[in-house]
């Protein structure tokens, strides 16, 4: 599975960004997706994933109610959707996918990886 994520940009608080993750490969509708993130001098966080079949989904504490993870598996496509934008969403953001079909939170449970987009948010 091959992962191209597209969408970022420089933004303006309370903005909004929708991220696509393009996937590759037949399989892909079987597989959980996760989006990460990698601010500036720190480590790359979970910021939510959603299950195979969009059932289940999972935020970090400091998006919900602003981001939402969706996905077309017909079009092997997920997206986030990034509401409400604040300074300390800015960061690389990757997504991934794993070979179970639900979501786990730690990066090591991710066997691909897209190149990541930045987002910048500006105060």
């Amino acid at each position: 599975v091959q992962l191209q994520a597209s969408g970022g940009g420089l933004v303006q608080a309370g903005d909004s960004l929708r991220l696509s993750c393009a996937a590759s490969g037949r399989t892909f509708s079987s597989y959980a997706a996760g989006w990460f993130r990698r601010a500036p001098g720190k480590e790359r966080e979970f910021v939510t994933g959603i299950s195979w079949n969009g059932g289940s989904t999972y935020y970090v504490d400091s998006v919900k109610g602003r981001f939402t993870v969706s996905r077309d598996n017909a079009k092997n496509t997920v997206y986030l959707q990034m509401n409400s934008l604040k300074p300390e969403d800015t960061a690389v953001y990757y997504c991934a996918a794993r070979q179970g079909g639900y979501v786990r939170t730690s990066r090591f449970d991710y066997n691909y990886w897209g190149q990541g987009t930045q987002v910048t948010v500006s105060s």
